[in-house]
């Protein structure tokens, strides 16, 4: 074992590794060289000899981390008190990454120093305060609805994952929000308790009396329901008659029915898409639709502690992969074993084994459990279409780890690494990958406030106007049922608003006489009150009245 552990040492060296250095002739290795107890004097006198640089002594690991010329390994593998030598790899801080969606959007290309003029209001679960990549200064505020517990915290996580899309901070760790440079003001209204319990119509009309008197210019409300209510449209209309933009999610039924608040005229209705800009298959499909944004796999900030981070290797070689939700928390090593579609149990994961599963046919969930009964240790799921694969148990009870992996490095390691020694690791993590047409809904709420404060004598019709007509048309030409108008555009709606002085008056550069103005947005593909119609559908809100006489309210 020494000897190989040596040879893929020189293997690595000569390959160019990180750790090599050209020095000459002479290139050197940076590794750990592990010694008999007693036997530290002689190693280190054979390393010295050789022309290596000590830069540390573990006694207590019996280990020198020592810089060495390449040629000398052979030497010191066979000096009989070096127990075995293995490369000293490098480590690097933890790094911060921007999520898709943020780039989607174009929130990167606009500056976000004046977002202190506006406040995004989030009502939802609440929000962590003191998360390492959540602002926490005086520019957040809250309050609670009821009995739903204090705004500062969320136990469920789901106001936390809004909250870091819109904000999330530039600080190194972690990932970006729209707004990252701490400056937005954000006002938290806690309307679900830490179960995510429903609340109700007349609880979130209380949630949006504080949002107004917070001062909030934009509402977002990743949270809906089935049925509609008068006094709750009302409360709504009242609010976007005052000047606020209120922003919700389409729904996530993934059906053409109707979901409120989205579904009222004076609320932005948000649909979800893909990081490939396809429509969430779970996103609603209405004439309500208005615009969309990315809702698929979006990373973003949980509970402190409350997420899941996973490595996979095989044969020491890493891999990219994703926590599959609702995993427990394990490390666990066995040899890869191919268990198929894993719809029966997986005999062969017998003794510990990882099992390799192919997506398709059946639950995550029911391949994992096919593995667990099978005696594995860890399930590796590949999709089976381009692209990672994110799933979830759906509140399956499992006792082993579980991880997606990209279709092709599934299908490299079914042709390539069966047998092979894999360690699957599943541990605790500040953040989270979530799907719906929640985790949409705050990429607008943000743009509309980046957008709108650069513009800040804008009414909020005048920004909603903009981000319909700057959006990037997706699916159908025009406005569609499945996108809106389209894909929601920081710079594009920015420019647009530059090229053209608001409908209000003011906040922006009418820019030259000549330059030609922007086609303002096109009608809804809907009935407006008034109009005669003989079924709901026609309307943009309902079909009332008498038989024969039927109007849209």
């Amino acid at each position: 074992m020494k000897l190989m552990a040596v040879l893929a040492v020189v293997a690595f060296a000569t390959g160019l590794a990180a750790t090599s250095v050209a020095n000459g002739n002479n290139e050197t290795v940076r590794v750990w060289v592990n010694f008999q107890p007693a036997g530290k004097a002689s190693v280190g006198q054979a390393l010295r000899q050789a022309g290596g640089e000590i830069h540390y002594e573990f006694d207590e690991l019996n280990a020198f981390a020592v810089t060495v010329p390449v040629r000398a390994l052979q030497g010191l593998s066979r000096n009989p008190n070096v127990t075995f030598i293995e490369e000293d790899p490098k480590r690097f801080p933890m790094s911060q990454s921007t999520p898709y969606g943020i780039t989607m959007v174009q929130a990167s290309q606009v500056s976000d120093a004046s977002t202190g003029n506006r406040m995004v209001c989030i009502i939802d679960s609440g929000y962590n305060l003191g998360h390492e990549d959540l602002p926490s200064g005086s520019n957040i505020t809250g309050s609670a609805d009821g009995g739903s517990g204090p705004w500062y915290q969320d136990g469920s996580g789901h106001g936390t994952h809004v909250a870091g899309t819109i904000a999330a901070l530039n600080n190194s760790v972690g990932v970006v929000g729209v707004a990252p440079n701490g400056h937005q003001r954000v006002h938290i209204v806690r309307v679900f308790n830490d179960s995510g319990s429903w609340s109700y119509s007349s609880g979130l009309v209380g949630a949006l009396d504080q949002c107004r008197n917070a001062g909030a210019n934009v509402v977002n409300m990743s949270l809906g329901g089935s049925f509609k209510s008068r006094t709750e449209e009302r409360a709504f209309n009242q609010a976007n008659n005052a000047g606020v933009l209120n922003i919700a999610a389409a729904g996530n039924a993934g059906n053409t029915s109707h979901s409120y608040p989205a579904s009222y005229s004076s609320v932005v209705s948000v649909a979800a898409i893909d990081e490939n800009k396809q429509h969430a298959s779970f996103s609603q499909r209405t004439n309500q639709v208005e615009i969309a944004a990315p809702g698929v796999n979006v990373l973003s900030t949980v509970p402190m502690g409350s997420g899941a981070q996973s490595s996979v290797t095989v044969a020491g070689v890493s891999y990219d992969n994703a926590p599959i939700e609702g995993s427990p928390q394990l490390t666990r090593t066995g040899a890869l074993v191919d268990c198929g579609l894993g719809t029966s149990t997986c005999s062969a994961a017998v003794g510990g084994r990882v099992c390799l599963i192919s997506r398709g046919t059946n639950s995550f969930a029911e391949k994992v459990q096919s593995c667990q009964a099978g005696g594995g240790s860890a399930a590796l799921i590949y999709n089976n279409e381009a692209g990672m694969l994110y799933g979830t148990l759906g509140g399956a009870s499992t006792s082993i780890p579980s991880v997606g992996i990209t279709q092709s490095d599934g299908q490299l390691l079914l042709g390539n690494s069966l047998g092979a020694s894999t360690t699957v690791s599943l541990t605790a993590s500040n953040y989270a990958y979530f799907n719906g047409t929640s985790m949409a809904t705050p990429h607008v709420a943000g743009v509309a406030a980046l957008v709108w404060s650069h513009y800040s004598a804008c009414t909020n019709n005048d920004v909603r106007n903009a981000l319909n007509a700057t959006a990037e048309d997706l699916g159908a030409s025009g406005r569609d049922n499945l996108y809106g108008y389209g894909l929601v555009r920081a710079k594009a709606a920015l420019d647009y608003l530059a090229l053209q002085a608001c409908a209000g008056g003011g906040g922006g550069d009418p820019g030259d006489p000549g330059d030609p103005e922007p086609p303002p947005p096109p009608p809804p593909s809907c009935g407006a009150a008034g109009t005669a119609c003989t079924t709901a559908s026609e309307c943009c809100n309902n079909c009332t009245g008498k038989p024969g006489a039927r109007t849209c309210n």
